[in-house]
């Protein structure tokens, strides 16, 4: 294995720490494909992999194999952890994913290693950094990887594995003040705000979008089919509002019960259109023909589908609002119950002047918070200085709209 080269602290001119990416599901995200389970943290670390690799810094991605082999994409070098379903039940925890992993994060030799996403694999590449003198960054994916009760973490040696890795990372990002706050409260543990990226159109390609016929809009839903994102609240609201078109984007691949019986459910609703997973580079298209966006879901971080929806100067209407966002800045509107979604959505679709503000506000934030050359500017800073042994976090300002 090769030593780490001397690193920067940043300045302009220095050397570009290597950086080794750990994403198990990015692959299909990173190659434009629908392989794995591509969410919203596989997306951003797909952009962020491809921006630093734009910008001259040495990128591995580690993954599941599913027969790729080593190789380049956009710059990123792409290795193979060992194929997911590959070993023995109840023993391929430890191998081979565990010591597939260990071999893919030795032969990546990076500078820097970063994980987002707080489970097992967390503590797995803490451990590894801590043997190896590796510096080590995680970044929070949602709210429940800041609260001390782990309420989305089943296992007792999950538990154990994301407590280790989380006290044991040289640096903490989160995507917004409350999961600072919870992490200082629950761990006592310092981390910086960082907005995540989003990839949405350029002021060339920015075609403003246009106030929906009174009640007769369309309304996207976008997300993994999972009791958490409450897609049944949608049901209930389809069934109030027959006037106006709910737009679904989700696969509806797995066997299991809830998302069977989801499929059941909407299929008699003429209103409801399952368009089952999208591809990326569809979801443009699909964004541009919708009025806004609907969030249903018990809890999240912050979405990458508010990032997108705003991107395309779409309202959100939602039952959680990171840091306020969405009613402190006009974005859209916020309601707890599917009677109150309901009341938000026909006061958005009904009033022309309400929603060209809110649709103007997404806009304008979006570009001011979340385009690559605002975001990532921030992350390679965290990165150089974590190479260069620097112990404290820059506390960004995060945020800029009001």
């Amino acid at each position: 294995m090769r030593e780490a080269s001397p690193m920067n602290d940043g300045s302009p001119g220095s050397p570009k720490p290597s950086i080794c990416i750990v994403s198990h599901d990015a692959y299909g995200a990173l190659t434009g494909g629908q392989t794995g389970r591509p969410g919203g943290v596989e997306w951003q670390t797909s952009l962020t992999a491809r921006w630093l690799a734009s910008q001259g810094c040495p990128v591995s991605l580690l993954t599941w194999d599913s027969g790729q082999g080593p190789h380049v994409v956009d710059g990123v070098r792409v290795i193979p952890i060992c194929p997911e379903p590959a070993g023995l039940p109840g023993l391929r925890f430890f191998h081979p994913r565990w010591t597939g992993l260990n071999r893919a994060l030795a032969r990546a030799a990076a500078d820097v290693y970063y994980h987002n996403c707080g489970e097992d694999v967390t503590g797995q590449v803490a451990l590894w950094c801590r043997l190896h003198r590796r510096p080590f960054v995680y970044s929070v994916a949602s709210d429940p990887d800041c609260d001390l009760r782990l309420p989305h973490v089943d296992s007792l040696r999950e538990r154990i594995l994301y407590r280790y890795g989380l006290r044991h990372a040289d640096r903490i990002l989160v995507q917004t003040r409350k999961q600072q706050e919870m992490l200082w409260t629950g761990f006592g543990l310092r981390s910086a705000v960082i907005p995540m990226p989003c990839l949405g159109p350029t002021d060339s390609q920015y075609v403003e979008p246009v106030p929906p016929p009174p009640s007769a809009g369309r309304v996207a839903w976008v997300g993994r089919i999972t009791e958490v994102k409450r897609l049944d609240v949608l049901l209930e609201i389809a069934r109030v509002l027959p006037g106006v078109t709910f737009d679904v984007a989700g696969g509806f691949e797995e066997q299991r019960p809830y998302v069977q019986d989801l499929h059941q459910r909407a299929r008699p609703l003429p209103n409801v259109i399952l368009h089952g997973r999208i591809a990326r580079d569809q979801m443009p298209a699909f964004y541009q023909r919708t009025s806004c966006l609907l969030c249903t879901s018990d809890y999240e971080g912050f979405p990458n589908t508010f990032l997108e929806a705003w991107s395309y100067g779409l309202p959100v209407v939602s039952t959680v609002d990171p840091d306020g966002l969405i009613a402190r800045g006009g974005l859209g509107a916020v309601a707890m119950t599917p009677d109150g979604l309901v009341a938000r959505l026909r006061r958005l679709l009904t009033w022309p002047e309400l929603w060209r503000c809110c649709s103007h506000n997404a806009r304008e934030y979006y570009l001011e918070n979340h385009t690559l050359d605002v975001t990532m500017p921030r992350f390679e800073q965290v990165f150089a200085q974590a190479a260069r042994g620097r112990h404290h976090a820059v506390l960004f300002e995060g945020t800029r709209h009001a």
